[in-house]
């Protein structure tokens, strides 16, 4: 289950040229057994984690839980994550639905409460819901103070840095289950062959089962010290020319 991605890994050892990899975590609001699941994970293998922290349901309880956490930082999930699409379209909070003006407001005051909130641990990126966002609100985003957006797949031309994930553990359009290791592995290496932008690893703790807590322990054993990658954090990536 792991050859093709143990051979992606020793190619860039060997080119000299070590794959980055990141993990962005969504969905995030308050303290739960899944969320301590996941940083004990990150922790003990020393991987920076994102959360993607829904502002709206979120306060000090999240806050003073992370704050002792090493390697996490907060991203703003939107605003409530409310879809405001018509049933015949996918879910989105973040397009052409409602005015410019009115999904900006919101957007920054998401902003300004999880960066009161997290202090060192805010970083100025925007993970939309659903993954999908409108080009009128991307254009939006600079002034609001956002560095960076996030969303799921091939990055597209905007006017702040773009740094997507590119790796979803679960299967959501079919059991929404945790993907088969095989699978996702060999999605990473691909990834990993195929240019040197950063490739991200999409988890949801909330819903995830044995499969992808599974998964994400062997995945973080077999990468967490191999000389073809290293785990950085997104403020790294945001820093990055």
């Amino acid at each position: 289950m792991t050859e093709a991605l143990i051979r992606a890994l020793d190619l860039r050892a060997a080119i000299g040229n070590p794959a980055r990899l990141w993990l962005r975590d969504d969905d995030a609001i308050a303290p739960t057994a899944a969320l301590d699941h996941l940083l004990s994970l990150t922790e003990a293998a020393h991987i920076p984690v994102t959360l993607a922290v829904i502002p709206a349901d979120s306060g000090a309880a999240l806050a003073q839980h992370l704050r002792a956490a090493p390697g996490v930082s907060v991203a703003v999930h939107g605003w409530s994550h409310s879809n405001h699409a018509p049933a015949s379209e996918k879910k989105q909070e973040l397009g052409a639905h409602r005015p410019v003006a009115a999904v900006l407001a919101e957007l920054s005051r998401g902003f300004n409460h999880l960066a009161a909130l997290h202090g060192d641990q805010f970083t100025r990126a925007l993970v939309p819901p659903w993954n999908r966002i409108a080009p009128q609100v991307v254009a939006g985003l600079p002034a609001l103070g956002f560095k960076a957006l996030s969303v799921f797949g091939p990055e597209a031309a905007a006017p702040l840095r773009v740094i997507n994930t590119h790796v979803d553990v679960i299967d959501w359009r079919g059991t929404r289950s945790g993907r088969a290791d095989a699978v996702l592995m060999e999605e990473i290496a691909e990834a990993m062959l195929h240019g040197d932008k950063p490739v991200g690893l999409l988890t949801h703790h909330l819903v995830q089962d044995a499969q992808v807590w599974g998964f994400l322990q062997r995945l973080f054993a077999l990468t967490a010290n191999h000389p073809g990658c290293r785990w950085v954090g997104l403020p790294q990536l945001i820093g990055l020319p």
